[in-house]
């Protein structure tokens, strides 16, 4: 099992939870929030070496954490995965959009002076700002977008500058997101659950459920859950994330 984007240490019994994520799943990217929020949590979670905790800044906090953001930019350097970064373009943040802006521009900036990072990238409305800062930056790594919600015409240039795309189950109940799935080549996909903000039946998506997309992308490419789940590993298995076999 493999989840590319979950908020570990957000769900109200992560420290239970902790052993068993260690164990069903082979390799989890614990995404934060804020470069503190990486720095507390990357304490907590040492000693679990199939977690790997991202440095992240969320757009969401842009204007609370903003003051962190020296803290992001010197930290890259001793990251190997970044998230959760990105930009929000809906109304409810658009106050905070140059900020937003400046935060995920600098940091992709300092991704490739580090020499490239894992990348998961939020990009809610806002996916055409998102593409055009990563193509200045073409050297800051591996970009992948977390659950995708933009239009074909944005999804169609992120496939071609070979954007990797984290889809999960909750995307997949809406006939957008299943449009948008089926347009994305089967090779840039990868399992996200983003527990606990995902929701099914009122819990939140697990780690170790990440990959039931398997079952819904079977149907969308017309293909065993055997073939899907093979897959999403040899996707996986192409970020070379250097972990133990």
């Amino acid at each position: 099992m493999i989840d590319l984007h979950t908020h570990l240490d957000l769900y109200p019994n992560a420290l239970d939870i902790l052993a068993r994520v260690n164990k069903e799943n082979r390799f989890t990217l614990a995404v934060t929030t804020s470069p503190r929020a990486w720095l507390a949590t990357s304490q907590v979670f040492k000693g679990h070496e199939n977690i790997m905790v991202a440095l992240g800044l969320h757009p969401e906090v842009a204007d609370q954490k903003f003051s962190e953001l020296n803290l992001l930019l010197s930290s890259i350097h001793k990251a190997d995965f970044i998230g959760e970064v990105g930009i929000d373009g809906s109304s409810k943040y658009s106050k905070t959009l140059e900020k937003q802006e400046l935060i995920f521009d600098s940091t992709i900036r300092e991704c490739e002076k580090a020499g490239g990072r894992i990348i998961s990238i939020h990009s809610r409305g806002a996916a055409s700002k998102i593409l055009s800062i990563i193509r200045k930056y073409p050297s800051c790594g591996t970009p992948i977008l977390h659950w995708f919600s933009g239009s074909i015409t944005e999804l169609k240039e992120a496939v071609e500058m070979r954007c990797y795309f984290s889809v999960n189950s909750l995307m997949l109940k809406s006939q957008k997101g299943k449009d948008l799935a089926s347009k994305i080549p089967s090779e840039l996909v990868l399992p996200e659950s983003d527990g606990p903000f995902a929701n099914l039946n009122g819990k939140p998506i697990m780690p170790w459920e990440a990959m039931d997309i398997c079952s819904d992308l079977s149907k969308i490419w017309n293909i065993s859950i055997s073939q899907s789940k093979k897959q999403m590993m040899r996707n996986f298995e192409k970020l070379n994330v250097g972990l133990p076999q």
